[in-house]
Protein backbone atom coordinates (compact mmCIF):
# COMPACT_ATOMS: atom_id res chain seq x y z
CA UNK A 1 0.00 0.00 0.00
CA UNK A 2 2.62 2.15 1.23
CA UNK A 3 4.43 2.09 -2.30
CA UNK A 4 1.01 2.67 -4.37
CA UNK A 5 0.85 6.30 -1.68
CA UNK A 6 4.43 6.74 -2.26
CA UNK A 7 4.26 7.01 -6.29
CA UNK A 8 0.91 9.37 -5.72
CA UNK A 9 2.98 11.84 -2.97
CA UNK A 10 6.15 12.34 -5.35
CA UNK A 11 3.07 13.33 -8.06
CA UNK A 12 1.23 15.69 -5.65
CA UNK A 13 2.69 18.54 -7.41
CA UNK A 14 1.71 18.10 -10.49
CA UNK A 15 -1.55 16.46 -9.98
CA UNK A 16 -4.61 17.92 -9.67
CA UNK A 17 -6.36 14.82 -7.25
CA UNK A 18 -5.19 14.15 -3.88
CA UNK A 19 -3.89 10.79 -3.00
CA UNK A 20 -6.29 11.08 -0.22
CA UNK A 21 -9.10 11.31 -1.45
CA UNK A 22 -10.15 7.55 -1.62
CA UNK A 23 -9.32 7.64 2.28
CA UNK A 24 -11.26 7.65 5.28
CA UNK A 25 -11.18 8.18 8.68
CA UNK A 26 -8.16 6.95 10.22
CA UNK A 27 -6.45 5.49 7.37
CA UNK A 28 -6.72 8.85 5.94
CA UNK A 29 -5.25 10.34 8.74
CA UNK A 30 -2.50 7.39 8.98
CA UNK A 31 -1.59 8.65 5.12
CA UNK A 32 -1.27 12.08 6.01
CA UNK A 33 1.12 11.42 9.08
CA UNK A 34 3.25 9.20 6.97
CA UNK A 35 3.45 11.70 3.80
CA UNK A 36 5.03 13.88 6.39
CA UNK A 37 7.94 12.00 5.97
CA UNK A 38 7.59 11.10 2.97
CA UNK A 39 8.11 15.02 2.09
CA UNK A 40 10.49 15.20 4.59
CA UNK A 41 8.86 17.92 6.20
CA UNK A 42 9.22 16.32 9.91
CA UNK A 43 12.08 14.31 11.18
CA UNK A 44 8.95 11.64 13.21
CA UNK A 45 5.98 11.83 14.86
CA UNK A 46 4.55 10.12 17.70
CA UNK A 47 0.50 9.93 17.38
CA UNK A 48 -2.01 8.58 19.87
CA UNK A 49 -5.62 9.17 18.72
CA UNK A 50 -9.01 7.62 21.51
CA UNK A 51 -12.68 7.20 20.53
CA UNK A 52 -14.69 6.68 23.65
CA UNK A 53 -11.64 5.18 25.48
CA UNK A 54 -10.02 3.39 23.12
CA UNK A 55 -7.15 3.75 20.65
CA UNK A 56 -8.18 3.65 16.83
CA UNK A 57 -4.74 5.27 15.92
CA UNK A 58 -1.46 4.91 17.60
CA UNK A 59 1.50 4.27 15.68
CA UNK A 60 5.40 6.59 15.29
CA UNK A 61 6.62 7.72 12.00
CA UNK A 62 9.72 8.43 10.93
CA UNK A 63 12.92 8.39 13.77
CA UNK A 64 13.46 9.27 16.73
CA UNK A 65 16.62 10.30 15.95
CA UNK A 66 17.58 10.37 11.97
CA UNK A 67 21.16 9.48 12.18
CA UNK A 68 20.73 6.44 14.14
CA UNK A 69 17.35 5.17 12.47
CA UNK A 70 16.00 4.77 16.13
CA UNK A 71 12.26 3.98 15.49
CA UNK A 72 9.94 6.06 17.45
CA UNK A 73 7.43 3.79 19.85
CA UNK A 74 4.45 6.07 21.01
CA UNK A 75 4.05 4.56 24.20
CA UNK A 76 7.93 4.37 24.85
CA UNK A 77 9.62 7.02 22.88
CA UNK A 78 9.90 10.87 25.19
CA UNK A 79 9.60 13.83 23.38
CA UNK A 80 9.40 17.70 24.88
CA UNK A 81 5.50 18.46 25.03
CA UNK A 82 6.43 21.55 25.28
CA UNK A 83 3.21 23.88 26.52
CA UNK A 84 1.25 20.92 27.03
CA UNK A 85 3.07 20.45 30.32
CA UNK A 86 0.64 23.36 31.54
CA UNK A 87 -2.47 21.16 30.98
CA UNK A 88 -0.65 19.00 33.51
CA UNK A 89 -0.05 21.83 35.86
CA UNK A 90 -3.81 22.94 35.52
CA UNK A 91 -4.45 19.47 36.76
CA UNK A 92 -2.34 19.69 39.79
CA UNK A 93 -3.18 23.32 40.99
CA UNK A 94 -7.07 22.08 41.32
CA UNK A 95 -5.96 19.06 42.88
CA UNK A 96 -4.07 21.70 45.63
CA UNK A 97 -7.34 23.64 45.50
CA UNK A 98 -8.95 20.67 46.57
CA UNK A 99 -6.88 19.73 49.33
CA UNK A 100 -6.78 23.00 50.89
CA UNK A 101 -3.34 23.77 50.52
CA UNK A 102 -4.23 27.34 48.36
CA UNK A 103 -7.01 28.65 47.30
CA UNK A 104 -7.74 30.27 43.36
CA UNK A 105 -7.49 33.70 44.47
CA UNK A 106 -4.66 33.79 46.73
CA UNK A 107 -2.01 36.52 46.24
CA UNK A 108 1.22 34.78 44.68
CA UNK A 109 2.95 37.20 47.37
CA UNK A 110 0.94 35.49 50.34
CA UNK A 111 3.73 32.33 48.88
CA UNK A 112 6.63 34.73 47.36
CA UNK A 113 6.85 37.63 49.27
CA UNK A 114 10.26 38.21 47.97
CA UNK A 115 8.83 38.74 44.64
CA UNK A 116 8.89 42.33 43.85
CA UNK A 117 5.87 44.46 44.59
CA UNK A 118 4.27 45.48 41.77
CA UNK A 119 1.80 48.53 40.78
CA UNK A 120 -1.18 46.12 41.52
CA UNK A 121 -2.00 42.72 43.07
CA UNK A 122 -2.14 39.83 41.07
CA UNK A 123 -3.91 35.79 41.98
CA UNK A 124 -2.69 32.43 41.14
CA UNK A 125 -5.73 32.11 39.17
CA UNK A 126 -4.40 34.83 36.76
CA UNK A 127 -1.29 33.25 36.65
CA UNK A 128 -2.70 30.25 35.14
CA UNK A 129 -5.01 31.84 32.72
CA UNK A 130 -2.31 34.20 31.39
CA UNK A 131 -4.01 37.82 32.90
CA UNK A 132 -1.72 38.73 35.49
CA UNK A 133 0.70 41.32 33.87
CA UNK A 134 3.38 38.98 33.33
CA UNK A 135 5.68 39.75 30.48
CA UNK A 136 6.59 37.14 28.02
CA UNK A 137 10.16 35.99 26.77
CA UNK A 138 12.35 38.86 25.13
CA UNK A 139 15.02 38.23 22.27
CA UNK A 140 16.41 34.54 23.21
CA UNK A 141 15.06 34.31 26.88
CA UNK A 142 12.48 31.13 25.30
CA UNK A 143 16.23 29.01 24.60
CA UNK A 144 17.91 29.69 28.21
CA UNK A 145 20.34 27.12 28.79
CA UNK A 146 21.42 27.87 32.15
CA UNK A 147 21.10 25.51 34.70
CA UNK A 148 18.26 27.35 37.05
CA UNK A 149 15.89 26.21 39.60
CA UNK A 150 12.59 27.71 39.57
CA UNK A 151 13.76 29.63 42.70
CA UNK A 152 16.51 31.28 40.59
CA UNK A 153 14.78 32.19 37.09
CA UNK A 154 13.25 34.56 38.83
CA UNK A 155 16.09 37.21 38.10
CA UNK A 156 15.50 37.14 34.32
CA UNK A 157 12.00 38.95 34.61
CA UNK A 158 10.98 40.11 38.40
CA UNK A 159 12.17 43.89 37.66
CA UNK A 160 9.57 44.62 34.81
CA UNK A 161 6.72 46.20 35.22
CA UNK A 162 3.30 44.46 34.62
CA UNK A 163 2.00 44.96 30.92
CA UNK A 164 -1.50 45.55 31.91
CA UNK A 165 -3.39 46.03 35.33
CA UNK A 166 -4.30 42.44 36.33
CA UNK A 167 -7.71 41.20 34.97
CA UNK A 168 -7.67 43.71 32.33
CA UNK A 169 -5.65 41.97 29.81
CA UNK A 170 -4.34 39.10 28.66
CA UNK A 171 -0.80 37.73 27.53
CA UNK A 172 -0.02 34.11 26.79
CA UNK A 173 3.79 33.51 28.27
CA UNK A 174 5.51 30.84 30.55
CA UNK A 175 6.98 33.37 33.41
CA UNK A 176 3.39 33.18 34.82
CA UNK A 177 3.84 29.46 35.32
CA UNK A 178 6.99 29.79 36.53
CA UNK A 179 5.24 32.07 39.25
CA UNK A 180 2.48 29.54 39.85
CA UNK A 181 4.73 26.59 40.25
CA UNK A 182 6.86 28.35 42.97
CA UNK A 183 4.11 29.14 44.96
CA UNK A 184 2.90 25.81 44.20
CA UNK A 185 6.17 24.40 45.73
CA UNK A 186 6.02 26.39 48.51
CA UNK A 187 2.18 25.51 49.39
CA UNK A 188 3.10 22.21 49.21
CA UNK A 189 6.28 22.13 51.21
CA UNK A 190 7.60 20.14 48.31
CA UNK A 191 9.34 20.54 45.31
CA UNK A 192 6.77 20.90 42.32
CA UNK A 193 7.53 18.03 40.08
CA UNK A 194 7.60 15.92 43.25
CA UNK A 195 4.15 17.39 44.50
CA UNK A 196 2.91 16.45 40.19
CA UNK A 197 4.27 12.98 40.11
CA UNK A 198 2.38 12.10 43.37
CA UNK A 199 -0.72 13.52 42.63
CA UNK A 200 -1.39 13.55 39.15
CA UNK A 201 0.73 11.81 37.36
CA UNK A 202 1.17 8.23 39.03
CA UNK A 203 -3.04 8.35 39.92
CA UNK A 204 -3.60 8.52 35.42
CA UNK A 205 -0.49 6.11 34.77
CA UNK A 206 1.40 8.75 34.01
CA UNK A 207 4.41 6.30 34.51
CA UNK A 208 6.10 7.68 31.18
CA UNK A 209 6.07 11.99 31.91
CA UNK A 210 9.22 12.95 33.70
CA UNK A 211 10.81 16.50 33.61
CA UNK A 212 13.77 16.54 31.33
CA UNK A 213 16.69 16.33 33.66
CA UNK A 214 19.34 13.90 34.26
CA UNK A 215 18.98 12.81 37.68
CA UNK A 216 14.89 13.47 37.93
CA UNK A 217 14.86 9.58 38.46
CA UNK A 218 16.74 9.74 41.37
CA UNK A 219 14.47 12.96 42.53
CA UNK A 220 10.62 12.15 42.15
CA UNK A 221 11.07 8.11 42.44
CA UNK A 222 9.66 7.29 38.75
CA UNK A 223 9.61 3.91 37.46
CA UNK A 224 12.45 2.04 36.30
CA UNK A 225 11.21 2.05 32.98
CA UNK A 226 10.63 5.59 32.70
CA UNK A 227 14.36 5.68 34.29
CA UNK A 228 15.52 3.61 31.06
CA UNK A 229 13.28 5.74 29.23
CA UNK A 230 14.82 8.99 29.76
CA UNK A 231 18.60 7.55 29.45
CA UNK A 232 18.45 5.43 26.51
CA UNK A 233 14.58 6.58 24.34
CA UNK A 234 14.40 10.12 24.53
CA UNK A 235 13.49 11.61 20.90
CA UNK A 236 16.60 13.73 19.64
CA UNK A 237 15.58 17.34 19.42
CA UNK A 238 15.58 19.32 15.54
CA UNK A 239 15.85 22.68 13.56
CA UNK A 240 14.17 21.77 10.48
CA UNK A 241 17.23 24.13 7.70
CA UNK A 242 17.97 24.22 3.96
CA UNK A 243 19.74 20.87 4.10
CA UNK A 244 17.30 18.89 6.08
CA UNK A 245 17.32 18.60 9.83
CA UNK A 246 19.62 19.26 12.45
CA UNK A 247 20.17 18.82 16.27
CA UNK A 248 18.43 22.41 18.17
CA UNK A 249 20.35 24.08 20.39
CA UNK A 250 20.76 22.64 23.61
CA UNK A 251 18.81 24.59 26.21
CA UNK A 252 17.47 23.61 29.95
CA UNK A 253 13.86 24.07 30.45
CA UNK A 254 13.89 22.87 34.34
CA UNK A 255 12.81 26.08 35.70
CA UNK A 256 10.08 26.39 33.35
CA UNK A 257 8.81 22.76 34.12
CA UNK A 258 5.27 24.29 34.70
CA UNK A 259 4.78 25.96 31.70
CA UNK A 260 7.08 23.65 29.19
CA UNK A 261 9.26 21.22 30.84
CA UNK A 262 8.04 17.66 30.62
CA UNK A 263 8.87 14.93 28.82
CA UNK A 264 5.82 12.77 27.92
CA UNK A 265 5.05 9.97 25.10
CA UNK A 266 2.20 10.08 22.96
CA UNK A 267 -0.01 7.57 24.85
CA UNK A 268 0.72 9.02 28.54
CA UNK A 269 -0.90 12.36 27.06
CA UNK A 270 -3.72 10.59 25.68
CA UNK A 271 -4.43 9.15 29.19
CA UNK A 272 -4.40 12.56 30.19
CA UNK A 273 -7.03 12.81 27.93
CA UNK A 274 -8.77 10.34 28.77
CA UNK A 275 -8.97 11.17 32.09
CA UNK A 276 -10.65 14.73 30.95
CA UNK A 277 -13.17 13.11 29.03
CA UNK A 278 -14.17 11.02 32.52
CA UNK A 279 -13.70 13.65 34.79
CA UNK A 280 -11.35 11.23 37.00
CA UNK A 281 -8.89 12.53 39.82
CA UNK A 282 -10.57 15.96 40.56
CA UNK A 283 -14.10 16.84 41.61
CA UNK A 284 -16.39 18.23 38.73
CA UNK A 285 -16.33 21.41 40.22
CA UNK A 286 -13.23 21.73 40.01
CA UNK A 287 -12.99 21.05 35.92
CA UNK A 288 -15.74 23.42 35.75
CA UNK A 289 -12.80 26.38 37.17
CA UNK A 290 -9.80 24.89 35.26
CA UNK A 291 -11.85 24.22 31.88
CA UNK A 292 -13.95 27.87 31.72
CA UNK A 293 -13.77 29.93 29.21
CA UNK A 294 -12.25 33.01 30.78
CA UNK A 295 -13.24 36.58 30.02
CA UNK A 296 -11.02 39.27 30.15
CA UNK A 297 -13.39 43.06 29.62
CA UNK A 298 -16.49 40.89 28.90
CA UNK A 299 -14.49 38.95 25.97
CA UNK A 300 -13.86 35.26 26.09
CA UNK A 301 -9.78 34.72 25.99
CA UNK A 302 -10.17 30.86 25.30
CA UNK A 303 -8.18 30.26 27.97
CA UNK A 304 -8.54 28.08 31.30
CA UNK A 305 -6.48 27.45 33.69
CA UNK A 306 -3.41 25.47 31.87
CA UNK A 307 -5.77 24.66 29.40
CA UNK A 308 -7.09 26.49 26.15
CA UNK A 309 -10.85 26.28 25.62
CA UNK A 310 -11.81 26.61 22.18
CA UNK A 311 -12.36 25.28 18.72
CA UNK A 312 -10.21 23.62 16.32
CA UNK A 313 -9.84 24.75 12.45
CA UNK A 314 -12.75 23.15 11.61
CA UNK A 315 -14.80 24.29 14.30
CA UNK A 316 -15.16 21.68 16.66
CA UNK A 317 -15.09 22.95 20.59
CA UNK A 318 -11.88 21.46 22.18
CA UNK A 319 -9.62 21.76 25.45
CA UNK A 320 -6.24 20.80 25.33
CA UNK A 321 -2.81 22.46 24.17
CA UNK A 322 -0.47 23.41 21.14
CA UNK A 323 2.94 23.89 22.32
CA UNK A 324 6.00 25.02 20.63
CA UNK A 325 9.62 25.39 21.72
CA UNK A 326 13.03 24.49 20.94
CA UNK A 327 12.90 20.89 19.53
CA UNK A 328 9.59 20.38 19.46
CA UNK A 329 5.77 20.82 18.50
CA UNK A 330 2.69 19.37 19.82
CA UNK A 331 -1.45 19.16 19.20
CA UNK A 332 -3.36 17.64 22.48
CA UNK A 333 -7.09 18.17 21.71
CA UNK A 334 -9.68 16.56 23.72
CA UNK A 335 -13.02 16.67 22.21
CA UNK A 336 -16.05 16.11 25.12
CA UNK A 337 -18.80 16.05 22.27
CA UNK A 338 -17.22 13.55 20.30
CA UNK A 339 -15.51 11.84 22.88
CA UNK A 340 -12.09 11.92 21.07
CA UNK A 341 -8.47 12.53 22.56
CA UNK A 342 -5.40 13.26 19.89
CA UNK A 343 -2.31 13.30 20.94
CA UNK A 344 0.43 14.44 18.30
CA UNK A 345 4.21 14.88 19.04
CA UNK A 346 7.16 15.94 16.80
CA UNK A 347 10.20 16.17 17.83
CA UNK A 348 11.48 19.43 15.75
CA UNK A 349 11.04 23.19 16.22
CA UNK A 350 7.92 24.54 14.53
CA UNK A 351 7.83 23.09 11.21
CA UNK A 352 5.34 24.64 10.02
CA UNK A 353 2.69 21.83 9.40
CA UNK A 354 0.21 22.39 11.40
CA UNK A 355 -2.62 22.54 8.57
CA UNK A 356 -1.42 18.84 7.36
CA UNK A 357 -2.38 18.30 11.15
CA UNK A 358 -5.65 19.99 10.96
CA UNK A 359 -6.27 18.31 8.43
CA UNK A 360 -5.44 14.93 9.54
CA UNK A 361 -7.96 15.19 12.85
CA UNK A 362 -10.32 15.87 10.56
CA UNK A 363 -10.17 12.76 8.19
CA UNK A 364 -11.22 10.99 11.44
CA UNK A 365 -14.52 12.26 11.06
CA UNK A 366 -14.83 12.17 7.40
Amino acid sequence: MWSFLKHFFEQRKSSKTSPFEKLQGQEKSDAIFHNLLVENRVPGISVTILQEGKVILQKGYGHANVESKTNIDPQKTLFRIASISKCITGLAFGKMVEEGLVHWDDSLFKYVPEYPQKRFDFTLRQLANHTAGIRGYRGKEFALNEPYSIEDSLKVFKNDPLQFEPGKGYLYNSFDFVLLSLAMERAAGTPFETYVQEKVLLPLGMHDTIPEKANIADKVGVTERSRINHASLKATNYTKSISGFREAVPVNNFYKLAGGGYLSTSADIAKMGKALLQQELLDKKTYQEILFNYPVKNHPIYYGLGFQVSKDASGRPYVGHVGSSVGAYTNFYVYPEQGTVVSILIHCTDPKVQADLDTAIQAIWD
